[in-house]
């Protein structure tokens, strides 16, 4: 079954599958859209969440800033701390310091030229340190502690070599380390690729990745793909996907579709050819045992639905 016939399929039953719908809202920050965020993360017994910040007529001229929650789904901007010149900010606790990742645009005379993945790294969320540089051109690069005591690392290269050798436009790689001081450019761009996840023309990659107990990986991540429009602009479709990964034998299982845009509460797009675009940012398990799944919803704003917890295994 492609992955266009898996999203019709869970549109028809997204009744079964998503208890709840809500739209996040963001203050301190009037003129500018937040969207595309990290997971809601605590620190010192308070909750937080980075998001995108951008002026909706605007495009490449991304800040990443904090924010702290005040109520359900209601976040604030905190003053006067550190402003990351990123997209698509990422979190996770890697060996005990957090990690804050998210994709760096350069450009050469006002127009995009390339990007990169900048990582930050520290045991305060006010005094993150820049440390290290992914390759030239790649997005969502993502990381996690593994039962060994090693640090596993999601690649994501997309290139026409990538299509030219696998059909899709994108892959997801994997490789690991034994300490943040061995994340390098070459490092990620030399992870093996996990093959089988995309077909031809699909691209995606991982954007939280979690330790199930026994030691496989889930991953919460995007699946594209372009759907053409008869006299209209063609639509980029962006889906929220998990799949399970075992580290040792590369083998994907458990894969499914686990959230489209239109799960989400209703929103203008930025642009036309996102209005079936849900970024997607992680889950946050919840006392009930169904999980919270957060997404940017057609680069305008961000999104939660309540689902059903993904893996077959419970976290580690």
């Amino acid at each position: 079954m492609s992955i266009q016939q898996q999203k019709e399929a869970f549109e028809l039953n997204k009744d079964k599958f998503v208890y709840d719908s809500a739209r996040l809202t963001f203050t301190g920050i009037d003129g500018f859209t937040v969207y595309n965020c990290s997971i809601p993360f605590t620190w010192e017994g308070k909750d937080y969440i980075y998001g995108r910040v951008e002026k909706r007529d605007q495009w490449a001229r991304s800040w990443v800033r904090l924010f702290e929650k005040t109520g359900k789904d209601q976040y604030a901007l905190v003053p006067g701390h550190m402003i990351y010149q990123l997209e698509d900010p990422y979190i996770a606790d890697i060996q005990g310091e957090f990690v804050l990742g998210g994709t760096h645009v350069v450009k050469k005379s006002g127009k995009i030229d390339t990007l990169y993945g900048y990582f930050y790294r520290g045991t305060h969320i006010d005094d993150l340190e820049y440390f290290t540089t992914g390759p030239r051109g790649m997005k969502d690069i993502r990381l996690v502690d593994r039962k060994d005591g090693t640090i596993g690392v999601f690649s994501r290269p997309r290139n026409e070599a990538v299509k030219a050798k696998y059909g899709s436009e994108s892959m997801i790689g994997f490789t690991t380390i034994r300490s943040l001081d061995e994340l390098t450019d070459e490092v990620i761009e030399n992870a093996t690729p996990i093959e089988g996840i995309f077909a031809n023309g699909e691209w995606g990659g991982c954007n939280q990745v979690y330790l199930l107990a026994g030691g496989r990986l889930g991953i919460i991540g995007h699946q594209s793909y372009t759907q053409p429009q008869e006299g209209g602009v063609d639509l980029a479709v962006y889906l929220n996907i998990a799949f399970e990964f075992d580290p040792e034998t590369f083998a994907v299982s458990n894969r499914k579709v686990i959230g489209t845009r239109s799960c989400y509460p209703a929103g203008e797009p930025k642009l036309p050819q996102l209005a079936d675009c849900t970024f997607t940012s992680g889950i946050a398990l919840r006392e009930d045992g169904k999980v919270d799944l957060y997404a940017g919803i057609g680069d305008e704003g961000e999104g939660r639905i309540t689902i059903d917890y993904p893996f077959s295994a419970p976290l580690a």
